[in-house]
């Protein structure tokens, strides 16, 4: 029966061993997928000013491009305007960009519909977000204009005639990119020359944003920008471009670990239920190894490992059966996301550090299990004796 027990303790460990395993892998799988969108669209490093909108740039910025750390530095312009196609109109953001961000942007492995272009020949073109471009029934193979607007500057607005007070610009639709909803739903991209005419800013921009090669210690080149830039400038990395989305996919992957952990913890108490019942069993057998010379450190210790190590035996099977069908699912894709998404199945990713913390996570509350009883329960045995 004792035996049956400790079976039935070290299977429970499997199982939870195996349910933090796949959970977290995929946890994981999500977690690479919403940053890789992220990464997509936002720069390696971005350089914004400490205070207002925009900026000049000083001749630091222009030198960085010979930096052979660096593979881009594209200036920005990015304002919030009114745009109206075919009659239906939408808010957006526009960005605005040159030839190089448009050569270098991972975007262009984005585009749905029609070609990641703002030029063509010399007519300026718009490349917009699938959502906003769905908002606004935009095709790229229609020819209609896509109109930009925005308050005049030093412009007195008159109730009777509001568009008096607003400047525009005419584009053309010539692609849709997916990312991501929050920047489809928002974003388009148009040239930089024709934001500096409609927001008259003949120099200034938003932000730089900074492409490095791959290998680069951003982090260094961080500190040297920042050094170089002055208190005028903040340079922001990936993570502290969107850091609120990076802590909160944090916080969710240790609650996550948190509960499945505590379930963990309440499938060892078996263990400590299973070992106590073993040794009142084997209490004869206690008398008879300590008529024969054992110390009473040496038979606690035989307790500890045999109770210590079902813990042992249910984290392989466990570690086993969460590898294995973390193979299957990114082997075959055993299940699917329902609906369309940009995966066609469940991501997995598993980590060597999941697996190292969940290994110490569950020899540390089985070695805990075992020792429990043996100080409570053996004492009262040995005592009884």
């Amino acid at each position: 029966m004792i035996n049956v027990i400790s079976w039935i303790s070290a299977a429970g460990i499997a199982l939870g061993t195996m349910a933090l395993v796949v959970v977290m892998s995929v946890y994981n799988g999500f977690d690479n997928l919403v940053k890789g969108m992220y990464h997509t669209f936002d720069a390696d490093l971005l350089v914004k000013p400490a205070e207002g909108k925009v900026f000049i740039q000083p001749a630091y910025f222009e030198e960085l491009a010979n930096d052979e750390r660096i593979s881009a530095c594209c200036p920005v312009i990015e304002e919030n305007v009114f745009l109206q196609y075919r009659g239906m109109q939408s808010v957006a953001v526009l960005k605005a960009v040159d030839s190089v961000f448009m050569a270098v942007s991972p975007l262009r492995e984005r585009t749905v519909q029609g070609k990641f272009n703002v030029y063509f020949g010399e007519v300026e073109e718009a490349v917009v977000g699938r959502n906003l471009a769905n908002n606004l029934g935009i095709n790229v193979a229609f020819i209609d204009p896509l109109w930009v607007y925005f308050p005049e500057r030093d412009a007195v607005f008159s109730p009777l005639d509001p568009m008096a007070s607003l400047k525009r610009e005419k584009l053309f639709p010539s692609g849709i990119f997916a990312v991501e909803q929050n920047y489809d739903s928002r974003y388009l991209f148009v040239p930089l020359a024709m934001a500096r005419r409609l927001f008259d800013y003949p120099k200034e921009i938003s932000y730089l944003e900074i492409r490095v090669h791959e290998g680069v210690n951003t982090r260094r080149l961080q500190r040297e920008i920042t050094a170089g830039a002055g208190p005028d400038f903040r340079v922001l990395n990936r993570y502290q471009q969107n850091e609120t989305v990076y802590k909160m996919m944090t916080t969710e992957k240790i609650v996550i670990f948190l509960l499945l952990g505590f379930i963990v913890l309440i499938i060892s108490c078996n263990v400590l239920g299973s070992l106590s019942m073993l040794i009142l069993e084997k209490k004869d057998d206690v008398e008879i190894l300590e008529s024969m010379g054992a110390k009473e450190k040496q038979i606690r210790t035989i307790f500890i490992t045999e109770g210590w190590l079902i813990s042992v035996l249910g984290l392989l099977t466990g570690l086993f059966l969460g590898l294995f069908l973390c193979w299957l699912q990114t082997t075959f894709g055993l299940i699917s996301l329902p609906g369309s998404f940009m995966v066609s199945s469940y991501p997995v990713d598993v980590q060597l550090t999941d697996l190292l913390i969940i290994s110490v996570i569950v020899l540390g509350l089985g070695l805990l299990a075992a020792y429990v009883p043996v100080r409570s329960v053996f004492n009262k045995a040995i005592s009884a004796a």
